[in-house]
């Protein structure tokens, strides 16, 4: 199969610009529980250093890092790292969203070169309030990616020695085409070296239309599998069960009847989200209604439940679901088996692997490499991260340990290098164009 990549040199300087990490972490309300944080992107002090955090997920860092047990002397020879992006503005938006959120979006200090020339607001009186766009990255995001990759290097670089500096001859990036994902790239790389923002980076992609990182490439045949997950009585008994919720949402945020907010509650869950882990206050419309925290908790909570049950259903025990999965995501899996074969051959000309995707990304990949196994998969967070490291004992094989939003996988701290490459083998089905397409 032939692989197409485009490669941008992204500028970091151009967006860094006044970051002050101003949240404490000291919050305890509802939004902050044993259960789920959704309102800050560092864990309460009484609470676990691993606990779900939507807004910013747990993550590899020196503090909480071991290295394997069982292998003393084991040296670290490679890593594929896989992340999610950091905190953005909501993906969707209200039919009155300037109303509903009279806060703005504040993009003023991240500054972007992304774009043909200038640009203006047109309308944004009325549509949108603030300087960012719809899905942005925000300053508070990058402060997030900044930070994810000053632990990845206290790792990597100060615990391990595994990586000396910063070099596009040791590591590789690459990240989807959405400007948010290779902006997250930016951070990462300033947060393993400061002097990356007076500096340049190769960062590839891919064509949109055939992206496997999201991923984006046309499936029909996966397509009809998702659609008919949606008419099964889970999901649609769960719907039943949340009318209440539902009309109350609808009355205060003006979403009845609108089809993309009535099939499932993924809407409400990210443009709430996206305000409570950015500190804004829940929307109130302009007669004075406003949602409920405990409504918001209940979606949180809903919106959960619907990622479990997917992960359920089309990713893990469904029928079809092993091809779901595979045929969604199995591009990317052959590029992750590809990766490991070079290593294996002596052919892998870089130390580092790192990409950059979205929550898709995430739970495909959980699920594919079987971590539901040791425990349900949960709506992948913010930042939430999954390393594939390997391992090099004198004398013996290498093997593979995965790490996964910090701590090392039950059932996969020592996997044989060759026995890895059979798992990712399997999960490529053979001609998946032709299978996607039903030709």
């Amino acid at each position: 199969m032939t692989n197409f990549f485009w490669q941008w040199t992204i500028s970091l300087l151009c967006l860094l610009a006044g970051l002050v990490f101003g949240d404490t972490g000291n919050n305890t309300d509802s939004l902050a529980s044993v259960n789920g944080i959704y309102n800050t992107s560092i864990t309460p002090k009484n609470l676990p250093w691993n606990t779900y955090n939507y807004c910013n997920a747990p993550h590899v860092n020196a503090k909480h890092y071991r290295r394997p047990t069982n292998a003393p002397h084991a040296k670290l020879v490679y890593v594929n790292a896989v992340i999610r992006h950091h905190k953005r503005t909501p993906d969707n938006l209200y039919p009155n969203e300037n109303e509903l959120n009279p806060v703005p979006w504040n993009c003023a200090n991240l500054r972007q070169f992304s774009f043909g020339g200038g640009g203006a607001h047109i309308f944004h009186e009325t549509i949108w309030n603030g300087t960012c766009d719809e899905g942005q990255l925000t300053e508070e995001g990058l402060q997030d990616a900044i930070r994810h990759g000053q632990d990845f290097w206290s790792v990597y670089h100060h615990e391990l020695g595994f990586l000396t500096s910063v070099d596009e001859r040791d590591i590789f990036v690459r990240t989807s085409t959405e400007t948010r994902t290779f902006q997250v790239a930016s951070g990462l790389l300033v947060g393993m070296d400061p002097g990356m923002s007076s500096r340049t980076f190769p960062v590839t992609t891919q064509p949109s239309p055939i992206d496997s990182i999201p991923p984006s490439y046309a499936c029909p045949k996966a397509d009809a599998v998702r659609a008919a997950f949606q008419s099964v009585p889970a999901w649609t008994d769960h719907l039943h069960a949340n009318t209440g919720l539902k009309a109350r949402l609808d009355a205060t945020l003006g979403t009845a009847g609108l089809d993309a907010w009535a099939s499932w509650y993924d809407h409400f869950f990210d443009t709430f989200s996206s305000r409570t882990c950015h500190g804004h206050s829940l929307p109130c419309n302009s007669t004075g209604a406003c949602i409920a925290e405990a409504d918001a908790a209940k979606v949180f909570a809903t919106g959960d439940f619907e990622y479990k049950l997917r992960a359920s259903y089309i990713w893990n025990a469904a029928e079809n679901a092993t091809a779901y999965s595979q045929l969604t995501f199995g591009v990317f899996m052959l590029e992750l088996a590809q990766n490991f074969k070079k290593l294996r051959s002596g052919g892998e000309a870089y130390k580092l692997r790192f990409y950059v995707g979205h929550d898709g990304t995430m739970i495909r990949l959980a699920s594919l490499l079987g971590l539901g196994k040791s425990a349900p998969l949960r709506w992948p967070a913010l930042g939430s991260e999954i390393l594939i490291e390997v391992w090099e004992v004198p004398g013996e094989e290498r093997f593979v340990r995965l790490i996964h939003e910090g701590t090392p996988v039950p059932g996969f701290e020592w996997v044989p290098l060759n026995t890895f490459i059979q798992q990712l083998d399997t999960q490529v089905p053979s001609n998946i164009f032709a299978r996607c397409t039903g030709d």
